[in-house]
């Protein structure tokens, strides 16, 4: 493995910031850090980096032992969260900086400035300052010169942050891009799910300095390990009495659960409607009902519990207030310790009749 991680602690006086942190991360891979805040992510890339000393434990790059090793000596390009550019130098001096540091000539530097501003897709901004480029000008500014030393590992503190919803999405596509050109390992911290979803070849979910899973974005979603991660991912409704769901009557003796869109379907309910499988469905009320784009976001209440499912575009549609049929297909159950998906036991054939 590229990156290993072991055993790794960090504590700020009585905050545990890492609490025995160990992963690996193969080389050329695109890594999300992902969790809330204060979960410990920024530590550990901070850590990485050599800008913060870890109380205990080995972090390893390329197999070799980095612990004592300084910042400037462990081959690695940092992207802040602020961009952190120099105010006072033009996008050229930006972007040269690193390569000035380590002497290199005035010819090399000139080439391999505009062969960044190439691949970040800004040529001919060299003569431009900070404040004459846009957030995500600046960004890519910002990743240009962090690349610009050749580093091997690149490390990125949640460099959408700061932008706007429109341009950020379109740099999560732009970043992916990029990193699959030069091929380059990279770790990036990010608090949003859908980013880390996108971007990332595999995500590790951090909690409370602790690492609750490590996995591609399918496993991560579709196999969540720990309480914790089968309720921060996905857009989920924690139900803390499964037992009164239709199905799930008798659920390993576990009470609580996680339900997300893709697991219920709604039904329009009328009274002269026929619906199958309507012995297995509960009685909803709808609360809201949001356009989404492809498809409606519809929140139904279930007596005491709060769903959200999604309703197709065209034909019937829902609003608030209106009665529902809910089919709960599945959820994750969870304890103190463990998750588990269980299936809808009314779906099976022999449990099911129509009415």
């Amino acid at each position: 493995m590229y990156i290993r991680l072991e055993h790794i602690n960090k504590t700020f006086g009585d905050f545990k910031a890492s609490d025995d942190v160990s992963f690996e991360i193969e080389k050329g891979k695109l890594i999300g850090l992902l969790g809330p805040s204060g979960s410990g992510k920024t530590t550990i890339l901070r850590m990485l980096a050599g800008l913060e000393k870890q109380d205990s434990g080995n972090i390893y790059i390329d197999g070799k032992i980095v612990n004592d090793l300084p910042s400037n000596q462990r081959g690695i390009g940092f992207v802040f969260q602020s961009y952190a550019l120099f105010p006072y130098l033009t996008v050229y001096g930006n972007i040269a900086y690193g390569l000035k540091i380590q002497k290199k000539d005035k010819a090399f530097i000139t080439e391999r400035v505009h062969e960044l501003l190439e691949l970040v897709g800004l040529p001919g901004l060299e003569k431009r300052y900070p404040d004459q480029l846009s957030g995500g000008q600046r960004q890519r500014i910002a990743l240009a010169r962090a690349l610009a030393p050749n580093p091997e590992l690149l490390l990125l503190d949640e460099p959408f942050a700061a932008i706007d919803a429109k341009v950020r999405k379109e740099l999560r596509t732009w970043l992916r891009e990029t990193i699959d050109k030069i091929g380059i390992t990279s770790i990036f911290v990010t608090h949003d799910q859908d980013e880390a979803i996108e971007v990332a070849d595999e995500i590790v979910i951090t909690n409370k300095g602790r690492v609750e899973q490590v996995g591609n974005p399918a496993e991560i979603y579709l196999n969540p390990k720990t309480p914790f991660v089968a309720q921060f991912i996905g857009q989920s409704a924690v139900i803390k009495n499964i037992g009164q769901l239709k199905g799930f009557e008798n659920v390993n003796g576990k009470t609580q659960a996680v339900i997300r869109p893709e697991f219920i379907e709604i039904n329009k309910f009328s009274d002269d409607g026929h619906h199958d499988f309507e012995s297995a469905m509960e009685d909803g009320i709808v609360s809201e009902v949001l356009f989404r784009g492809n498809n409606f976001e519809v929140i139904v209440d279930i007596g005491k519990t709060t769903l959200t499912g999604r309703f197709p575009l065209g034909g019937q549609t829902l609003k608030k207030g209106d009665s529902v049929k809910v089919l709960i297909h599945k959820l994750y159950t969870f304890d103190d310790n463990t998750t588990e998906i269980v299936e809808n036991s009314a779906l099976e054939d022999n449990n099911l009749y129509y009415i």
